[in-house]
Order: structure tokens, then sequence, then C-alpha cells
């Protein structure tokens, strides 16, 4: 069972990326607070998987430049849903999914597009995991004061927090899942029901029994594309909170990836700060994860990496990669720019040499 398994630091050099609303029982009445992990008296400011998560499905839907199909939306009375069909819409698909059979009458659509008639409770395990995005050392967290001034009479006094750090997440895509659509009645792979199975078999999707359960499967350059335009989407990111007035650019500033057999993330102690809260590689770390993992790694390691950013450590990194190279402890890898690599990424599941990846 593969996934592509992945680590990501964004550089928030003075953010509020994600907030928690407004704050109480403080000196003005609308300050407005960044969410943040408390460990005794250490501020650990971060960005939840679902604001994140909210960031790449924009990012897809709103590109122009990359292909993606989105779900339509649609709303009852106290719930909204998507479509739930992951054979035609692809974050659907990648997402995952609940749904519930209706029983009302009514619903609203959000887009011009005819829903599709749902004959039982429909859930999905969402293919694509993202952990909470935590900084990775203690910060202190800025109290900023303003005003609006603007305007005859006193000014309107109004704060908010924001903090400089390296945000660092972990990603893993079920590479088998994608494109895989289950129909037992069980929590998580009920994805389709009797109106779906019909459509499947009209499509020409393929009946496989994958966990002694059965599935329908699209074909491998169908699943293929859906998981690069994902990874363009990763490449591309907008999103976050506050951008008028502390800009920061969310596009990842070091990427890690690769193929792994099996969810564990071998990854997580690869990247951590020094003493000044900056990032660095622990290249021993990285060494032994490599020699621990080089069975279960298939895909060469995917390293991006931009110039200007963390420049001190790049020979060293490069060298012991040459290093393990040799040895036969790694196939190979990529190192680029962050974008240029996982673009490259991207493309490689578009080819046909690597479709046994999805296996």
């Amino acid at each position: 069972m593969s996934h592509l398994t992945g680590l990501l630091l964004i550089d928030a050099s003075a953010s509020a990326l994600n907030n928690l609303g407004t704050l109480t029982g403080e000196r003005t009445d609308n300050k407005v607070g960044v969410k943040q992990i408390f460990v005794g008296s250490k501020s650990y400011p971060y960005v939840s998987a679902q604001a994140f998560r909210y960031w790449l499905r924009t990012t897809l839907e709103t590109s122009g430049e990359i292909e993606w199909h989105n779900a339509p939306i649609f709303r009852e009375a106290k719930i909204a849903y998507t479509d739930s069909n992951p054979i035609r819409y692809w974050d659907d698909d990648l997402f995952g999914y609940m749904r519930a059979e209706s029983k009302k009458k009514g619903a609203k659509k959000e887009e011009e597009r005819e829903e599709t008639p749902t004959t039982a409770t429909l859930t999905r395990v969402s293919p694509f995991r993202v952990s909470t995005l935590v900084a990775i050392a203690p910060t202190r967290v800025v109290d900023d004061f303003g005003v609006m001034a603007r305007h005859e009479g006193d000014p309107v006094p109004h704060e908010h927090q924001f903090y400089r750090s390296t945000l660092k997440g972990l990603l893993s895509l079920d590479l088998r899942s994608a494109g895989t659509f289950w129909t037992v009645s069980k929590t998580g792979f009920k994805n389709l029901d009797e109106v779906r199975i019909k459509e499947a078999q009209e499509s020409g999707l393929e009946k496989v029994t994958v966990d002694s359960m059965e599935a329908y499967r699209l074909s491998d350059r169908q699943r293929g594309a859906r998981i690069a335009s994902l990874l363009q989407g990763i490449a591309a990111l907008e999103g976050g909170a506050k951008q008028s007035l502390h800009y920061t650019d969310v596009t990842p500033s070091f990427v890690l990836f690769a193929v792994t057999k099996g969810g564990n993330h071998p990854f997580n102690y690869v990247v951590q700060a020094n003493r000044d809260g900056d990032p660095i590689i622990h290249t021993e770390a990285l060494r032994e994860v490599l020699r621990v993992y080089h069975d279960q790694i298939l895909s060469p390691l995917y390293v991006g990496w931009p110039r200007g950013y963390m420049d001190g450590q790049r020979e060293e990194v490069v060298s012991l990669l040459n290093e393990l190279r040799e040895n036969h402890i790694l196939e190979d890898y990529v190192i680029g720019h962050p974008r240029e690599v996982v673009l490259q990424l991207a493309a490689s599941f578009n080819d046909e040499s690597h479709y046994k990846w999805l296996d």
C-alpha cells in the first residue's frame, strides 16, 4: 500500500495566518487572536489542517492553469455538503466526504449543477491527510495596536496578534485509495450507493477487490492525473488570513517528498530548530531515516530547497545524499527550487512507468 509522504515548511516572517476570532477581556473590544498551542508558558502558533486544506482546495479551484473538477456544494437548513460523487469530482475523490441520505426537499444549490440523487448514507475517508502546521520553536506572539483615524472625531482603536516563525506540516496521500471507490457498508468505505455504482459501470470503471472489499477503480491514467493536479496546487499554494497587513508567501519554503510503503511518516524529525528558532536540517536524523527505511522508499527523494534559504547547510546535505546514493542506501534524489521539484514530482504521476506507485 503506497503513500506519497511529504514534509513542508512555511516561512511566516511576520504573519497571522490562522486566527481564532475576537479575544475577550482585552483593552479593546475587537482584538483578534492567532491560533496557538501552549506548552507551559511557551507559545507555538499553528495553522489548522482544515485551514490548509481550504487554502489548497481554493487554489485548485481558482488557479485557471491547473486541471481540477471541484464538486458543487448544496445547502439545506442546517447542513451543507458536496455532491459526494468521486467519479465526476476530483475533490470528492481526494479530500473525502460524508453525506446522509436527504429526506428533505428544497436543497439550495451553491452552483448551477444538478445534485446526484443519494439513496444511502455515504462516507469516504480522505486519501489526502494533513497534519496541523505548527511552529518549530516557541515564539513570542506580538500584540499590534492600531487605530482607524480617517474620519472626524475620536479614532477607533483595534488590535490583533501576529508572530514570526517557521511552520512545519506533514502530508500523506494514500495512492491506492486515490481513484478507488468502495461499496461496502462500512464507515469510511461506503463511497458509492446504487446511483453511483450505476454511473461507475456506465463510465467504464474497473470492478476490483481491495482488502477483501468490492470497489470500482478509475484507470491509472485518470488516477495519476488527479494526483498530479493536487501536487500542482501545492506548488502554487495561496491563502492565509491577514494578508492585507502581513502579506505572507505560503508556498512551501522547503519540501521533502517520497513515495513510501505504508502510511507511517519517517521524515518528521528531519527538520528541527536551532537555538534562535530558525530551521535546520538534522543531517544525522536524515542519514538514519534513509538507512532504516531504504527498503520502504519506492521513489527518488524529492528535496525542494530555494537559494537564499538555509544556505549554510546545502553543501552538507547534498554531500550526504551523494554518499547514500553511492552506497545504494538511497536510489536517487532530486534537489532544486520547491516549485520545480513539486512540479517534477507531479509530472511523474502522468508517466505510465510510475503507475506501479498506485498499487
